[in-house]
C-alpha cells in the first residue's frame, strides 16, 4: 500500500439525517400517553400538554427531510387524543354546570 492510495471504505453505522436510518421523535411516546390519559381520566390536565407538545413535535418532524422520523403517526395520534380529551372535558364541565344551574342535579340523592 502506497501513500497515494485512498483509504479503504468504512463499514460503520450510517450517518443520521438524510439517507440515514429514521429515528423516533424523542417525545412521541410521551405525547401519546398524555393524549390517551386525557380521554380516560385526566381531561385538560394532560390534554393541553399533549396538544402543545404534539403540535411542536409535528412542526419539528415536518421541518426535517422526509423520513427522518419514523413515529409521526404516534405523535399525531397523541395530538388528536389530546384534542378529543380536552373537548370531552369541556363538554362535561358545561353540562354539569348547566344541570347544577337548572336544579336538575341531585347531589347525594
Amino acid at each position: 500500500m502506497s501513500y497515494n492510495e485512498p483509504p479503504p471504505p468504512s463499514y460503520g453505522a450510517p450517518e443520521y439525517g438524510y439517507g440515514g436510518m429514521p429515528t423516533e421523535h424523542p417525545r412521541g411516546t410521551t405525547i401519546l400517553v398524555l393524549g390517551i390519559l386525557s380521554i380516560v381520566c385526566c381531561g385538560i390536565f394532560t390534554g393541553i400538554p399533549a396538544i402543545v407538545m404534539g403540535k411542536n413535535a409535528l412542526r419539528e418532524i415536518d421541518a426535517q427531510p422526509p423520513g427522518a422520523f419514523s413515529n409521526r403517526g404516534t405523535v399525531n395520534t397523541g395530538y388528536i387524543c389530546g384534542i378529543v380529551g380536552t373537548v370531552l372535558f369541556v363538554v362535561g364541565l358545561v353540562l354539569n354546570i348547566g344541570l347544577i344551574a337548572t336544579g336538575n342535579f341531585n347531589v347525594g340523592a
